[in-house]
Order: C-alpha cells, then sequence, then structure tokens
C-alpha cells in the first residue's frame, strides 16, 4: 500500500521549525533520546530511507549519531527529498537491501511512514507543540505497529517499540498508534 509522505514529511519539518535551542536537551517520549537526539535519528533515517527508495544499498558500520549544525536547514530539505523518492511507484515495488537484509519496497516504505507518524509524535509532545498526522500515514503506521506486535506476541520490539500501552477501544486513531508503540498517549515533558 504506497502512502503520499508529503503530508506527514511536512508536518515533522514544521516542527523541526519550531524547535528553540533551550529544549534541545530535554526529553522526549522515547525514554533513550533528548530532542537533539531524536533530531539526528530524524535526520540520518530520512537519507536512509531516500536512498531505500531510490533501490541504494544503505552503507554498513556505524551511522553517524550526532546532531548536524545545519540541522534547521537540512532536515527540511531531505524530508522534502524523502517524500519525492517515495513519490514514484517503483519506491514500493521490488525489494530493497536494508542493513544487509532484503526485504519488500512496500516494507520498507510502511516503516518510514511509521518512524515519520511516530517520531513526528514524539518531536511535537517534546516541545509542546500540536500534532496533526494524516490519515493514510496513520492508517499505514497502524497495519505496521499492529503487525509487529503481533509478530512479537504483545511484548513489543527491542529497540523498535516497548510493550503496548492500553487506551479504550475508542480512542483515537493516533493515541492508538503510540499506544500500540508503548508509548503513553498523554506523555509530558
Amino acid at each position: 500500500m504506497a502512502v503520499d509522505l508529503e503530508p506527514i514529511t511536512r508536518e515533522v519539518a514544521g516542527l523541526v521549525g519550531r524547535v528553540r535551542d533551550d529544549q534541545l536537551d530535554g526529553p522526549t517520549p522515547c525514554t533513550e533520546m533528548t530532542v537533539r537526539d531524536l533530531l539526528a535519528h530524524l535526520a540520518q533515517l530520512t537519507v536512509g530511507f531516500r536512498m531505500l527508495a531510490q533501490k541504494q544499498t544503505l552503507p554498513g558500520g556505524p551511522r553517524p549519531t550526532e546532531l548536524p549544525d545545519d540541522w534547521r536547514e537540512l532536515l527540511p530539505r531531505v524530508l522534502d527529498e524523502l517524500a519525492d523518492a517515495w513519490q514514484l511507484p517503483a519506491a514500493w515495488e521490488g525489494t530493497v537491501q536494508f542493513f544487509g537484509r532484503e526485504m519488500p519496497g512496500a516494507m520498507a516504505g510502511q516503516i518510514v511512514t511509521d518512524e515519520l507518524v511516530l517520531h513526528g509524535w514524539d518531536l511535537a509532545r517534546a516541545i509542546g507543540a500540536p500534532y496533526q498526522a494524516d490519515e493514510p500515514a496513520l492508517r499505514a503506521a497502524h497495519d505496521w505497529v499492529t503487525a509487529t506486535v503481533e509478530r512479537t506476541g504483545g511484548r513489543g520490539q527491542e529497540g523498535l517499540f516497548a510493550a503496548p500501552v492500553p487506551v479504550p477501544q475508542d480512542a483515537p486513531l493516533l493515541d492508538r498508534v503510540v499506544a500500540l508503540a508503548g508509548r503513553t498517549p498523554s506523555w509530558t515533558p
């Protein structure tokens, strides 16, 4: 299921523009990450998933973990490039090499959609900004997180998600997505 990433990348880029310097060392819902760490992760994953859309092999070895000095200009630009790369039907077809593992392009597209939805929410919560993920991206993220939780027997997945947090069945879709990924929808710094 191909998803237009432009609305969610635009939302995340808008959040990046709202981050103040005094918020960079603040906490995020990702317990191991500060806002600075989260922005660095977004910069890295954005470039990596653009490469996957273009059927390039991700380089092995250690990945940069520092936030580039030009992050305010870099992140909106690479988010635009990511959305453009995933607009092409070929990005969602065939297979990609994901850190030495072959996976369907559609699966990589689902993963990047989920990453953008969840980390966009993480960033919004961390800086106290409103957040509006578009419905197609939310549905794709929900499908991916649900499949991951089912695959792990509801325990979460080390490095990806914590164990799901209970929310009412009729909770908004965004709350259900973040809760399935082990985040508390009402989290505040």
